[in-house]
């Protein structure tokens, strides 16, 4: 994005197309999205560290009456808060008689199991072991050693965000039949945006493909209606083998980031793995009516998560697909 054509402060930053392309008249970029230069990106971030921190949930889904439970690397995992507020992590089994913690209620900070009354307050009791457990204010984390398998970490690696008094958040989650790396190579695939999801992305240009800072880096439209467009400069990376981060370089919304988190559930009743997407939209702008946004969360956020939605409807079938051409050999390259 050039300087001339970065939207001015105090300006409207949408910009109205003069020419639209016919969906099937854009340049085509499959030459672009070489295999090998998406294969070797992905690889790149399965060799970096996790400390064996996995993604649970939103911060904003933890109740103070029931446990937060979810399914991670085949283990039942629950999470809620002490009577300090501390953030407590651990088996959703029972040590008792196997029963699901997660239909337990929570009483002044305190895990109760609904079956025979064996009462958690976070710390060991009665067979019952805590796992190390973190909230960043947006997303929620749990530490499993037995499933990384790495040198654990005391917390995981957070990426860097706009701080939460300027920001406006937006957790949405998803699931899928495939593996976290069928997630991360979609993301590391920009040059899909404008073919795959037209209803969101226009203009997309790769500008940059990884080099020393192991980024892509897009010039891309966000459509808002008809003509009406929004244009910016986005890079794309991958800090880890679970986790492709978007950040907004240039344009309106400069600093905002896109966290895009893949977790492995386990397995269904046929074997096939799942993997739950767990993306964070952390918004930030400098415009004077951004605030007003931000006042109005309870509103924007359902429809930021809505739009989220849309787009990994799609993308969870692209991801789909890439795991079932893999598990029968018969994925390209």
């Amino acid at each position: 994005m050039t300087p001339s054509s970065r939207p001015r402060r105090g300006r409207l930053p949408v910009r109205l197309r003069r020419a639209p392309v016919a969906w099937e008249r854009q340049r085509p970029t499959w030459r672009e999205a070489r295999p090998a230069l998406i294969a070797d990106a992905l690889k790149r971030a399965q060799a970096r560290p996790t400390g064996n921190w996995y993604v649970v949930g939103a911060t904003r889904e933890l109740r103070p009456d029931r446990p937060l439970a979810r399914g991670v690397a085949g283990r039942e995992v629950v999470l809620w808060r002490d009577a300090t507020g501390r953030l407590v992590a651990g088996p959703g089994v029972c040590p008792h008689l196997g029963a699901p913690l997660r239909d337990s209620p929570v009483r002044c900070g305190t895990l109760v199991c609904h079956w025979h009354g064996l009462a958690l307050d976070g710390r060991p009791f009665g067979g019952w072991e805590p796992w190390p457990a973190h909230d960043d204010g947006v997303l929620l984390w749990v530490r499993l050693d037995d499933a990384g398998g790495e040198a654990p970490t005391g917390s995981p690696s957070v990426p860097e965000r706009p701080g939460a008094d300027r920001a406006l958040t937006a957790v949405y989650t998803g699931a899928g039949r495939c593996e976290p790396e069928d997630v991360v190579a979609n993301r590391l695939d920009p040059w899909h945006g404008a073919w795959f999801h037209p209803y969101s992305f226009v203009d997309l240009s790769v500008v940059g493909v990884p080099g020393a800072d192991d980024a892509f880096t897009v010039d891309v439209s966000f459509r808002l209606a008809g003509r009406l467009v929004v244009p910016v400069r986005a890079e794309f990376t991958a800090p880890g083998p679970r986790t492709v981060v978007m950040r907004i370089t240039d344009g309106e919304g400069e600093g905002s980031v896109v966290e895009t988190h893949a977790t492995p559930l386990g397995t269904d009743a046929l074997g096939r793995p799942r993997t739950a997407v767990v993306e964070a939209v952390v918004a930030t702008s400098g415009r004077r009516g951004f605030a007003v946004a931000r006042r109005a969360a309870a509103l924007v956020s359902p429809l930021v998560r809505r739009a989220a939605g849309r787009l990994w409807r799609d993308d969870l079938a692209y991801a789909e697909r890439r795991w079932s051409l893999r598990s029968t050999g018969r994925f390209p390259g």
